[in-house]
């Protein structure tokens, strides 16, 4: 029930519901299926798909571990549950028994299953703002799988409503027919989606996040033209605010916000965990107890310039205990809320977490175009040397290793760094640079492995991936 009524919050608080909402039956598999009856039921089930990001990008998701992890920016210091399975991925020593990779997938497969069946639904009906939804709903889906075949490469690619058992069953699709059902899916959503200025409620889906998320799409396939000129119907929509608004509080969903999973503080709502989880384990002063997980290495330390202020306004530089011993660890403190009401030893934070921003943007186009002057532009804002002009730190000799720098001080710890460096065919080499010293023999271990539970179940469909054979 506890989940049940924290899903109705949710339609309320986040997307502006009135009472009657909380009036309605609860959504599940079992009775989805017959739900979808009217244009009210397809708003409310979108409710239910949005609320899947706090699962897919919470502080314990695919995006956390695969995007900053496995990177040379984080490491677990968490001795709870499973050790083992975190340290796969810090350490790259992954098998196909990784309990959180079934998870994962699982959590994906459950979310897709939402969003095909708005899609599916949606065609049985007919209403004034139904392009809009249905785009919403393809542009989430486009966004799960991306992530999805990132990190797997090829995988099932299932556009009706299965439920999960039922997706075990399909065989994996080939990841270039993935990624163009994905770009299919963000040319309707960037053609029918309002602009942000006049989304259907704050947070919802836009057309200038569907533009970002194409343009991405395009940059990790390599056709940095036809990324350069999706990136550029977003350039000059947005604009960069002071780097310290980014994570206030009180100034959420900015002018630099594209896409933003909104939270509201307090135990009794859809609260945020990357301030209780990424804190240092079992702290008990910074805050009621600490997750240790995304904890800040040397080598993202260290990658800031002198008299960067993203450094200090980004991670935290150990603490002092209630003893006055002071620990040497270095943690996020981007999502800080030391003003949240507790739930139990974690804190209900009220912050938001944001998954595309004008900056990432800016960046992406200084990676497709080669054109510095993008990244300047993010530079300028914290006031460092610009690219090309003296002061410049001359180890970054190149647009691509300039920009490779710039993506990982600006993005630091949002979910990226792992991403781009295998986006950018550098992941191998600055991984086995890093402190962690971790040697990647061959590219397939840069993929996850199918999940050992998803192939037993089907093995003569199923085949594993290549590294985990």
């Amino acid at each position: 029930m506890k989940k049940v009524y924290i899903l109705f919050l949710l339609g309320v608080i986040m997307f502006g519901c009135g009472e009657d909402f909380l009036e309605r039956s609860p959504i599940s598999n079992m009775n989805e299926l017959d739900f979808y009856k009217t244009e009210k039921d397809l708003t409310t089930a979108m409710w239910s798909a949005y609320n899947s990001l706090y699962k897919l990008y919470g502080p314990e998701s695919l995006p956390s571990f695969f995007g900053e992890l496995m990177s040379d920016n984080a490491y677990s210091d968490n001795t709870a549950g499973t050790v083992q399975d975190y340290e796969s991925f810090e350490n790259h020593t992954m098998n196909p028994n990784n309990t959180l990779v079934l998870g994962f997938w699982n959590n994906y497969y459950s979310s897709l299953f939402i969003v095909n069946n708005i899609i599916a639904k949606s065609t049985a009906l007919d209403f004034a703002n139904k392009d809009a939804l249905v785009a919403e709903a393809r542009f989430l889906r486009a966004l799960f799988y991306f992530d999805m075949v990132r990190a797997w490469g090829d995988i099932p690619l299932v556009t009706t409503p299965l439920g999960i058992t039922e997706a075990y069953k399909q065989g994996r699709t080939p990841k270039a027919d993935v990624y163009t059902q994905i770009i299919d899916d963000l040319n309707f959503a960037a053609a029918k989606l309002p602009a942000k200025a006049n989304q259907r409620f704050v947070g919802a889906a836009s057309q200038e996040a569907a533009n970002t998320l194409l343009g991405k799409v395009y940059l990790t396939l390599g056709d940095k033209s036809k990324a350069t000129e999706i990136l550029l119907k977003v350039y000059g929509k947005f604009s960069l605010v002071p780097y310290a608004d980014l994570w206030n509080k009180t100034k959420k969903n900015g002018a630099e916000s594209i896409f933003e999973i909104q939270y509201k503080g307090g135990k009794s709502n859809p609260y945020s965990l990357y301030w209780a989880m990424f804190s240092p384990l079992d702290n008990r002063i910074v805050t009621a107890w600490g997750g240790g997980f995304n904890q800040v290495t040397t080598d993202l330390w260290n990658a800031y310039e002198v008299g960067d202020p993203r450094r200090d306004l980004s991670i935290q530089d150990g603490y002092t205990t209630a003893s006055g011993v002071k620990v040497d660890v270095k943690f996020p403190i981007k999502w800080k809320d030391t003003s949240a009401e507790l739930d139990g030893l974690r804190e209900a934070a009220d912050n938001n977490f944001i998954i595309l921003r004008y900056a990432d943007v800016l960046l992406m186009l200084t990676e497709a175009t080669g054109d510095p002057k993008y990244m300047n532009e993010v530079r300028a804002r914290v006031g460092l040397p610009l690219y090309g002009t003296a002061g410049y730190p001359s180890k970054y000799n190149s647009v691509d290793l300039a920009c490779e720098h710039e993506r990982q001080v600006e993005l630091a710890l949002e979910f990226h760094r792992w991403f781009d460096l295998i986006r950018t065919g550098r992941a191998i080499t600055v991984i086995k640079n890093s402190s962690k010293n971790v040697t990647i023999s061959n590219v397939n271990q840069l993929l996850l492995p199918i999940p050992l539970e998803v192939i037993t179940q089907n093995p003569n469909v199923i085949a594993q991936n290549e590294a985990y054979k």
